[in-house]
C-alpha cells in the first residue's frame, strides 16, 4: 500500500462531499424510504404499548434525513405520545445539517431532540463513567457499524439498553452486494488506519447467533450509478471512487496496479451491471431487526 493513501474519514469535509455525490447517484435513500413506508410499521408495532413517552436513540445519524422519516412513522403509530429522540453523531457539520432539517420540518410536534457530538464508543464510555443505564424503546444504527472498533461488544452494549418491547434496527450493505465483492477482495489494500472495518449484513447472523440474540433479516435492493468513475478527470467520479474505497483521492494516490484491479472489478457482474451505456453498482442493503 502506498504511504500516500489515507483513509477518507481523515478529512471529514471530503468524506461529506463524497457521501453527498453517493446519495445523488444512488437509490439508497429511496430504497430505505420504501422500507420505512412498508416494513417499519410492523417493526415498531409494539415498542410504545402503554407508554406516555417513547425513547428513541439514533447512533451515527448523519444529517438526520432517515431519522425524521422513522420518527414520523413512530408518531403516526402512537399519536399524542411524547417522543424523546437522542442523537449520537461525531460530525459537527452533520449535526448542524440535522438541526436545519428539524427547523424546516412541519410534523415534529411532541418530539424532543437532543444531540451528542460523539462516537458510539464515546457515548458508551460516557454512560458508564456517569453510571447511567438509560433504556430505549427504539435504537437505530444506519450505515455506521463499519466505524466502531469492536462490533460484537458494541452490539452487546446497545442491545442491553433495549426496553422489554424495544427494537434495535441495523442497516448495513448487503452480503449479496457489490460492496461485499469489492471489499472482500481489496480491503487489505485500502487504508483503514483503524478508522473502520468491513462488515456486511451477511456477517451479522453469525455474530448474533453466537450472542444468543433474536433477530429478523430484510433485504433492500439499491443501485449506484458509477458511470462517471470511468470518465477521466470527472470530479464526481473521483469522489465516488473515494467513497467506494474509503480513500482520499484514490484516483491520484492509489498504486497503478491497485487502481487497475479496482476499476476492473467495478465493471464485473459480481459488483455491477452495464445497462443503456451506464454502469450500475449493486449497492443493496441488509436490514437486521434485533429483539430484546
Amino acid at each position: 500500500m502506498a504511504p500516500a493513501m489515507r483513509n477518507l474519514l481523515a478529512e471529514l469535509d471530503r468524506y461529506t462531499q463524497a457521501f453527498r455525490v453517493f446519495l445523488e447517484r444512488s437509490t439508497e435513500h429511496r430504497s430505505m424510504q420504501q422500507f420505512v413506508e412498508k416494513q417499519l410499521p410492523e417493526v415498531i408495532a409494539s415498542i410504545g404499548n402503554g407508554k406516555s413517552t417513547i425513547n428513541v436513540l439514533g447512533v451515527g445519524s448523519g444529517a438526520g434525513e432517515m431519522d425524521l422519516q422513522i420518527l414520523s412513522k413512530i408518531r403516526a403509530r402512537y399519536p399524542g405520545v411524547t417522543i424523546n429522540n437522542e442523537v449520537v453523531e461525531p460530525s459537527a457539520s452533520q449535526i448542524s445539517k440535522y438541526k436545519e432539517h428539524v427547523a424546516q420540518a412541519s410534523n415534529l410536534e411532541n418530539i424532543k431532540f437532543t444531540w451528542h457530538k460523539e462516537t458510539a464508543d464515546e457515548y458508551e464510555s460516557r454512560m458508564k463513567a456517569e453510571k447511567k443505564t438509560k433504556k430505549w424503546d427504539f435504537i437505530h444504527m444506519i450505515q455506521m457499524l463499519y466505524y466502531v472498533k469492536d462490533i460484537p461488544a458494541t452490539l452487546q452494549y446497545f442491545h442491553s439498553l433495549l426496553e422489554s418491547q424495544g427494537k434495535l434496527l441495523i442497516i448495513l450493505v448487503s452480503g449479496k452486494s457489490g460492496w461485499e465483492t469489492l471489499w472482500r477482495k481489496h480491503a487489505a489494500s485500502f487504508p483503514l488506519e483503524g478508522f473502520c472495518s468491513f462488515i456486511s449484513s451477511g456477517d451479522l447472523p453469525r455474530l448474533l447467533d453466537s450472542a444468543g440474540m433474536k433477530y429478523q433479516v430484510y433485504e433492500i435492493p439499491s443501485q449506484l450509478d458509477i458511470t462517471s468513475c470511468f470518465i477521466e478527470g470527472d470530479r464526481d467520479g473521483e469522489l465516488l471512487l473515494d467513497f467506494l474505497t474509503e480513500t482520499i483521492d484514490f484516483t491520484k494516490n492509489a498504486p497503478p496496479e491497485l487502481k487497475r484491479q479496482v476499476m476492473e472489478e467495478l465493471r464485473k457482474p459480481g459488483c455491477s451491471e452495464s445497462r443503456d451505456g451506464k454502469v450500475f453498482f449493486n449497492s443493496s442493503l441488509g436490514v437486521i431487526v434485533i429483539e430484546p
